[in-house]
């Protein structure tokens, strides 16, 4: 039995332990979560919190904004649709693949509706904020899923001007594959927000953002097969999902703000997860435990893609302590 948490839309059931962060020994943190694996029908497999949870997935939704757009007719060399799908750092490659994208539009930086910002990769904001730079939008993480929505207005003869508008054709496109990937014949979204770059952010159950990337697997979508075939573009060196998708092929990951992860296997097996706390360190350690369910060797073969992406509690700039997930 689970009771409402007061002013909030959450209950005591939608969230549970998941990680406990250390120092020197001592347990400090403990970190809350809901997470879901599913097998290859779609039917969940492991649980903790509740795997119906409504959640904003973030850029987790970018792989199903991806393919509508692709369903909408955008047609690019997988490369550059691999950028569509990304949350960028913000290198050099990245931006010439988003000028690519506008470029073969017909389109300007300036057509691009997202909020300017520095690059999201440490390296590149610490040279951004070097030389001076203003933030921009061409910069911005989400720089390429807006290149890919002009394409696609552009495509169709839809308006540019305000493609961010939940009623434009683009984003009722989005909103109706969001459905179809998870499987609900009702509908899958439960609302819809603004997203920290501007455009529309979908509230889901968290097991439809599970099934929807394992829809993508079992359609051997173009988007997965962009994503697995250009990890770098997806986000760039040293990120999560770009990193785990390096280490094995074939899995198609993608994080996405204030805690979230979706990964789907070639076989359609996935999972999906939402940190209660937002916290990165968590949510690696805890995507770490997921793969162990999906039958991943990350404590064998993998061990040392683990242990490098594994955010160290810190003392005086010195590792003292580690998260660790805890088994569900």
């Amino acid at each position: 039995m689970t009771d409402p948490i007061p002013g909030t839309r959450f209950t005591t059931g939608s969230f549970a332990p998941v990680a406990v962060a250390d120092r020197n020994g001592t347990d400090e943190s403990l970190h809350h979560g809901a997470g879901v694996v599913i097998d290859a029908r779609g039917a969940i497999v492991g649980s903790v919190g509740d795997p119906e949870l409504p959640v904003f997935p973030r850029s987790s939704l970018k792989p199903f904004q991806s393919s509508a757009m692709v369903r909408a007719g955008l047609d690019l060399p997988a490369r550059l649709l691999a950028v569509v799908t990304a949350s960028h750092s913000g290198e050099a490659v990245h931006v010439a693949a988003v000028r690519e994208i506008l470029d073969r539009f017909h389109l300007e930086v300036d057509d691009l509706a997202n909020t300017a910002d520095r690059p999201f990769g440490v390296a590149e904001r610490e040279r951004s904020l070097r030389d001076g730079s203003a933030p921009s939008k061409i910069d911005q993480n989400c720089s390429g899923k807006h290149a890919g929505m002009l394409a696609t207005c552009r495509i169709n003869g839809w308006p540019t001007e305000n493609y961010l508008d939940s009623t434009h054709p683009l984003q009722v496109a989005i909103t109706n594959e969001i459905g179809r990937l998870a499987g609900r014949a009702d509908g899958s979204v439960v609302d819809v927000g603004v997203d920290g770059c501007g455009a529309p952010t979908h509230v889901m159950p968290l097991v439809d953002v599970a099934r929807a990337l394992r829809t993508l697997q079992r359609e051997q979508s173009d988007v997965v097969a962009a994503m697995v075939g250009h990890p770098h573009l997806v986000g760039g060196a040293n990120r999560i999902d770009t990193t785990w998708m390096e280490s094995m092929p074939g899995l198609a990951a993608k994080e996405g703000a204030a805690g979230m992860m979706v990964l789907g296997l070639p076989d359609g097996r996935a999972a999906a997860l939402k940190i209660a706390d937002g916290s990165d360190g968590a949510r690696t350690a805890v995507t770490a435990e997921i793969l162990r369910m999906l039958d991943v060797d990350v404590d064998g073969e993998l061990a040392d893609v683990r242990d490098r992406l594994a955010d160290p509690v810190l003392g005086h700039g010195e590792p003292v302590g580690a998260i660790r997930s805890l088994a569900w």
